[in-house]
């Protein structure tokens, strides 16, 4: 079998991105994956048909590394149907005590990142006058939980990103989605996608009780990367794919409650808001 679509893949040496990999190649794609470490990313991958899959070793947060890559992808496959921007970690901990180096170091990877990609790939896309770029983003940028404000900000940026950048691209058939997960196994809670601080301050209760019942779920997440992998495949075919997709029923629980209650608040604090308008003459 044999796909025409080409797909560029970041962070694909593990969890969802491995695994949405591997499955694009079973299904005769051509994919061009991105790691730190293209020999990791090999032997993860772990294919036959080399001249469907082409591993690239990028740094996301160098433009030229990344606009190298693409250059790469277009030269060995001829375009660029599908961008997944899959890379990025987890960050837990109270915001006075995470050091101001890791917070940039995050925002650097879930968001500086993958805006480095779309910069590098739009003319591409432009020139083709069509593309769909996915970017994964997470419940937690619209209905976050306490102990993670920072991943939250990084991921409700993601997720502006892709609103605003869906309707500048509109024009050239371009489109965009931004999936918002709940908790998936693939890995997420463990050393290599989570930086984690210890609270020592007395009190943030609601932090410590929240992040000792999510690290002892690990590997006990309701999420199935494997459905997700498919579901990624499938918008990929759709005419009009959704903007924002949550994936899980705790998402979807999630972001109904909080956009019923955003909903009773502005409604609640109507005469407020309209109060600050100058008065019509």
């Amino acid at each position: 079998m044999s796909n025409s679509k080409v797909w560029y893949v970041t962070g694909a040496s593990q969890g969802l991105g491995l695994i949405l990999v591997k499955k694009l190649l079973e299904e005769g794609y051509r994919v061009a994956a991105t790691s730190r470490n293209a020999q990791k990313l090999k032997n993860a991958v772990n294919v036959i048909d080399t001249d469907s899959f082409l591993p690239l070793a990028v740094d996301l947060n160098n433009i030229d590394c990344v606009n190298e890559s693409l250059r790469q992808t277009v030269a060995t496959f001829g375009r660029i149907d599908v961008v997944v921007n899959n890379a990025g970690y987890g960050m837990a901990g109270t915001v006075e005590e995470i050091m101001e180096e890791d917070v940039r170091r995050i925002f650097d990877v879930n968001i500086l990142a993958p805006i480095n990609v779309a910069k590098g790939v739009l003319p591409i896309m432009r020139a083709q006058r069509s593309g769909y770029i996915i970017n994964i983003g997470s419940v937690a940028g619209f209905a976050g939980a306490p102990g993670w404000a920072v991943y939250s900000a990084t991921k409700a940026a993601i997720a502006a990103f892709s609103e605003v950048l869906a309707l500048d691209v509109a024009e050239f058939g371009i489109k965009v989605t931004v999936a918002e997960p709940s908790g998936f196994r693939t890995g997420f809670l463990t050393k290599d996608s989570l930086a984690y601080t210890d609270s020592h301050i007395e009190g943030y209760i609601a932090v410590k009780d929240t992040q000792k019942r999510y690290l002892a779920a690990d590997g006990k997440q309701p999420g199935d990367p494997e459905k997700a992998a498919e579901i990624l495949m499938d918008l990929a075919t759709i005419e009009q794919p959704p903007l924002h997709l949550y994936l899980g029923q705790d998402a979807y629980v999630r972001a109904s409650a909080k956009l019923q209650n955003m909903a009773e608040e502005i409604e609640a604090w109507k005469s407020t808001s309209i109060s600050a308008d100058y008065h019509s003459l």
